[in-house]
């Protein structure tokens, strides 16, 4: 899932942070109390009305290394999520940007957190009917965003919350953006804290109530390694920047490194782990548990990359995008896409694409029942293991920047569609179909 959705981020103690969030609130407190000169009463507004985003993805996997039974069983995953998103104009230098959506999955492999619950015998490559085989991910996020009158300063403030059975997050953050070189140069400095609260759910086995009178084993099933977690919290602090340039009329490019530190509960508590110097025990075909994942409790995350993008001419264009990233836990990862916007007509584009992705397996890694009890930390996700994948896919997308066509007293101002097909090398693969509408508000 690490392909879904990537994320970047410089690390920094608290007092730093809180320096710089100091700082960016006051820029835009000061830009707030500016009285309204002669030239700022005719400026280009930032945003001329009102835009609303709707976004819609369907994304589905399947693959026979799930971490729920300790590195075998079936992957197999579906999820859907709407997204809207509202940009209004509160005047000519402000934008307040509202930004909501669910993801509702369905997952044979987490239903396994509890197998037995099924009239079937239980399996780790079958799902069970429990609880967690589906749940719903609820997420909004508020931003703030002032330009100053040369539009060469934007200050951007935001807050977000997000919760789902097993946990619960709020996060805050800012960003400072300055553009020069008659704007052909932009640097960007992004700050952001998440603080997250688990309600960790343990599999079945290893819970005080459980009982089963159909395990088979020589001896007697004792767990001796497991413990429930006493921190149940973890935080992230990240920092990121970005430096933009325009380097002719049709080439662009820029940088960033992002750095993120995170504290607290890093495990996934109901992903198992099985000890190869330890009996094992069975229930119908599922093999209970030895212990849970066990992670250390910080990670230190820096990714670096470049985008390139070159106009060949009015028809064609090349994006180029490419990132390393390090962590403290032993993976390290290169990234490399390509997509080719081709304009079919002023208002329609068709662009293939392709990503390339490859990593190095953490420190603590090991496959099913491969690790030993004298660890201090294990893990059999193959999210962290080696492995190399691609990506191929295409988009479509329709433009009308007059937005002629209505819904209601919506403008429809473009449209895009994508698909894409994942393929990892260690067998998980999945189809992800994205669309989005934007429209401006009459």
């Amino acid at each position: 899932m690490e392909e879904k959705q990537e994320v970047a981020v410089v690390v920094i103690n608290m007092r730093k942070l809180a320096h710089i969030f100091i700082f960016v609130f006051s820029l835009a407190t000061f830009g707030q109390s500016k009285k309204t000169d002669s030239i700022s009463t005719y400026k280009k507004r930032v945003l001329e009305t009102a835009e609303v985003d709707f976004l819609m993805s369907y994304y589905t996997q399947d693959g026979n290394n799930a971490a729920v039974s300790g590195g075998i069983g079936t992957e197999e995953l579906t999820d859907i999520t709407p997204t809207f998103v509202i940009a209004i104009p509160l005047n000519s230098d402000d934008v307040l940007t509202v930004d909501a959506g669910i993801s509702a999955y369905s997952s044979a492999s987490s239903s396994n957190i509890n197998p037995f619950d099924s009239s079937n015998p239980a399996s780790p490559y079958s799902d069970s009917s429990g609880a967690s085989a589906s749940d719903v991910w609820v997420n909004g996020n508020f931003s703030y965003a002032h330009s100053s009158d040369d539009r060469n300063n934007i200050v951007e403030g935001h807050i977000s919350v997000a919760s789902e059975y097993d946990y619960f997050s709020i996060g805050f953050g800012g960003s400072y953006t300055h553009l020069f070189n008659e704007k052909n140069t932009e640097l960007t400095i992004k700050a952001n804290v998440f603080l997250d609260t688990w309600n960790p759910q343990y599999p079945i086995e290893l819970r005080p109530d459980f009982s089963n009178t159909n395990i088979i084993g020589s001896g007697i099933y004792d767990p001796f390694k497991y413990e429930a977690f006493t921190d149940e919290s973890r935080n992230s602090y990240s920092i990121s920047f970005i430096f933009s340039q325009i380097l002719s009329k049709n080439f662009q490019a820029s940088v960033f490194i992002d750095l993120v530190q995170q504290n607290g509960l890093l495990s996934t508590p109901h992903q198992r782990v099985y000890f190869q110097d330890q009996p094992d025990f069975f229930i119908d075909d599922f093999h209970l548990a030895d212990d849970v994942e066990r992670l250390p409790d910080t990670r230190f995350k820096m990714p670096i990359g470049a985008r390139f993008n070159y106009f060949l001419n009015e028809r064609l264009t090349i994006r180029t995008y490419y990132r390393y990233y390090y962590d403290d836990w032993g993976v390290n990862s290169h990234t490399a896409s390509i997509e080719l916007p081709f304009k079919i007509s002023e208002k329609f584009t068709v662009y293939p694409l392709y990503r390339y992705y490859t990593q190095t397996a953490a420190d603590y890694f090991a496959p099913y029942n491969a690790h030993l009890s004298t660890e201090t930390f294990y893990t059999s996700d193959y999210d962290l293991s080696e492995f190399n994948s691609n990506q191929y896919g295409f988009g479509f997308s329709y433009t009308d920047i007059f937005a002629s066509a209505h819904i209601w007293k919506l403008g429809l101002k473009s449209i895009d569609f994508r698909y894409g097909y994942y393929d990892r090398s260690n067998g998980l693969y999945a189809h992800i179909a994205s669309v989005g509408f934007k429209f401006l508000l009459d």
